[in-house]
This record gives C-alpha cells, structure tokens and sequence, in this order.
C-alpha cells in the first residue's frame, strides 16, 4: 500500500460509468415493468453496487479502507443500453476512483446475473473513470464523455 500519511484529508469525488447492453426490447420492458424473475433489476442492482463501493479495500489489496461519506447510483435507458453512472465522495487522504469503478462493475455484474435467465446477450461494456475531483490530479467535468 501507498504511504498516505504525509497528505491531507480533503473532498474528494469520483464518476465511474458502466454500460449493460441487453439483447432485446423485451428485456428492457421486463425491467421497466419489473416483471423480470429474479426481481427488481434497478433496486437489486443499486444495493449490490453499495456493498461493491463498501467492500473495495477488502478486494483490491492496494487500495485503502476509507469512510465513504455518499454513493449514488444513477440508471439511464437508450435503446439497448442501460447507464449505469455511480458517484463517490470522501473526505480523506486519497481519492475515491477505484471504489467509483468497483460500484460500477458490480451493478453491471449483478444486472447481468439478473437478467441471464431472459436474455442470452447481455454485454457489460465501457467501465471508467467519468470524472474525479480532490487532491493533485483533478480530472474535470470537461473530460466527460459518456457513452
């Protein structure tokens, strides 16, 4: 692990995106109407992304336990792509991008789970850093290009 102790506690937040592709409309309208079987795809997914963001430091040896001070987990539909976008804010010593990526990768990974039963083509594509602020190497809001 990274030596932190030199540095000082300051705001930090982080953007991480992930994009699920479903197959077919009819998935999309199984979710919408939540009709899928193994339940509510958006709430199941967003309490899996939470445990993701929670549980970073447990997984990724390098990464530090940190408090996490608010996640969010935003879900936007076009077509046959569903957005997923998790924001993470800290006040500590280093930057919260990894959790971001962590939250967002498992909210692909549990939509998936979800949906396999129904829909044999479902893709989890571009997972990344959408925007980070705090400490020497703010990424702005200038850089986001979603997908």
């Amino acid at each position: 692990m990274v030596d932190i102790t030199h540095k000082k506690n300051t705001l930090r937040t982080a953007i991480a995106q992930a994009v699920v592709q479903v197959s077919s409309e009819d998935t999309i309208t199984a979710i919408k109407n939540n009709t899928v079987p193994k339940g509510d795809v958006f709430a199941m997914s967003k309490a899996a992304g939470l445990l993701g963001v929670k549980k970073t430091a447990d997984l990724l040896p390098d990464c530090h336990p940190m408090p996490i001070e608010y996640t969010d987990i935003a879900y936007s539909i076009d077509g046959l792509h569903i957005q997923v976008l998790v924001t993470v804010k800290t006040i500590y010593k280093t930057g919260v991008e990894v959790e971001a990526m962590h939250g967002a990768s498992i909210v692909a990974l549990n939509m998936y789970d979800m949906l396999k039963p129904i829909d044999k083509g479902v893709e989890i594509n571009h997972i990344k850093l959408i925007l980070k602020t705090g400490g020497k190497s703010d990424i702005g809001t200038e850089n986001i290009k979603i997908e």
